[in-house]
């Protein structure tokens, strides 16, 4: 337990391995699962807060009821704003109040468990590298390669070889012709000369997934929204290279699930 005084400190590590997954469930909260996100913050309700959980889970809940609460609480109140504001506003600022409770919580723990200077630097540089809410939920992050492609030659089949000397060849199947682009990653087929590990990593490195925020990883299946166009890794939408096969348009969960608004 946390409070017990048998309870070791913490390491960085599992400091940033908490951030991670509070962070995940948060965004969930905030893509994937945003109608049911929308339809909790009901307005006519009291003070509510969004809170997330290193099990990648994330509630809406009201504060805590002990003062100082054991943790640092979320933003309060985030559902009276619902209806007052568009939708991707809303979102936008709940997310951004969302990124200043991780970094709160964080801290809280750095300080909890005696980080020195050099601890709360080097915790801060691994939160750092991932890209926040406010960018993940906006798109925000994604502008600086939105015009960047995701593969140089369309077409044809690319291969590699992993870090165990099996080859891979990732290709992209064409969502809707009438649309020209690609929606569906398939990996894994037989031995081909082609782009190699540093090409790769360059041309796909900066992409993320419009669900959890993570990089592109080359041995990970993605799936592209035909409406949007963010990229998601297949676990996170529960799309498997065998479904996304017979899928001629894909919706992500947070274009399947938009309201018509008057």
């Amino acid at each position: 337990m946390e409070g017990s005084t048998l309870y070791n400190p913490r390491t960085v590590e599992e400091v940033f391995r908490d951030f991670k997954g509070r962070r995940a469930g948060l965004i969930k909260a905030l893509t994937t699962d945003v109608e049911e996100f929308y339809q909790q913050c009901d307005p006519e309700k009291e003070n509510l807060c969004l809170y997330g959980f290193p099990s990648e889970q994330w509630e809406v809940n009201l504060p805590a009821e002990e003062v100082p609460p054991e943790l640092p609480e979320p933003a309060l109140g985030i559902n009276f704003a619902r209806d007052g504001m568009q939708d991707k506003d809303w979102l936008a600022l709940v997310a951004v109040h969302s990124d200043a409770w991780l970094l709160a919580v964080a801290f809280y723990f750095g300080a909890r468990f005696g980080f020195d200077k050099a601890d709360r630097k080097r915790l801060f540089g691994m939160m750092n590298e991932l890209p926040t809410i406010f960018e993940v939920v906006t798109g925000a992050a994604k502008k600086q390669v939105k015009d960047k492609p995701l593969i140089s030659n369309y077409g044809s089949n690319k291969s590699k070889s992993n870090s165990k000397g099996v080859k891979e060849t990732s290709f992209f199947l064409r969502g809707s012709e009438s649309q020209g682009k690609y929606s569906k990653v398939l990996l894994a087929k037989d031995e081909e000369e082609g782009l190699d590990e540093e090409d790769e990593e360059e041309e796909h490195g900066d992409t993320l997934c419009g669900a959890c925020g993570e990089n592109y990883a080359s041995d990970e299946f993605w799936i592209c929204c035909d409406i949007c166009e963010r990229w998601f890794h297949g676990k996170c939408v529960k799309i498997t290279p065998a479904r996304a096969e017979h899928i001629k348009q894909y919706k992500c969960p947070s274009c399947s699930n938009k309201r018509v608004r008057p």
